[in-house]
């Protein structure tokens, strides 16, 4: 028996898919938890029972802060301008999903008003964002 040939077949027999598993489910946690990160406008939102994961892709973020001012992901926009650049963005990008985020003190109203610019632009993917 020599010295080091018994840890040589222990190591390579050791299994890396648990390593390579955790691996994964913290990369997925950093992704998720980055993109979550990268909304400026802050709102309280509103919890519910379930909720589907965002799209993995660039989404227009459409927010709606709880003084009912609008925003498109960073810029504070009057309701007139969120449509018409809600069109051109759509008109740019046919295929852009958009994630409409509201604060839970907003009146219905305002949020109405944001999802009929969302549908009158032509945007056909929407998200509504809530807390789980």
């Amino acid at each position: 028996m020599s010295g080091g040939g018994d840890d040589d077949e222990v190591l390579s027999e050791m299994n890396v898919t648990p390593l390579v598993d955790v691996m994964l489910v913290l990369l997925v946690m950093f992704i998720v938890t980055a993109s979550a990160v990268t909304t400026a406008v802050h709102v309280n939102l509103p919890k519910t029972d379930s909720v589907a994961p965002p799209d993995a892709k660039q989404p227009i973020v459409l927010s709606v802060d709880k003084n009912g001012n609008y925003f498109i992901d960073k810029d504070k926009v009057s309701l007139d301008e969120l449509k018409q650049r809600l069109v051109q963005i759509h008109q740019k990008t046919p295929n852009k999903a958009a994630q409409l985020q509201a604060d839970k003190s907003v009146p219905y109203g305002a949020v109405g008003k944001a999802m009929a610019a969302l549908q009158s632009s032509g945007i056909q993917k929407i998200a509504v964002l809530s807390n789980p």
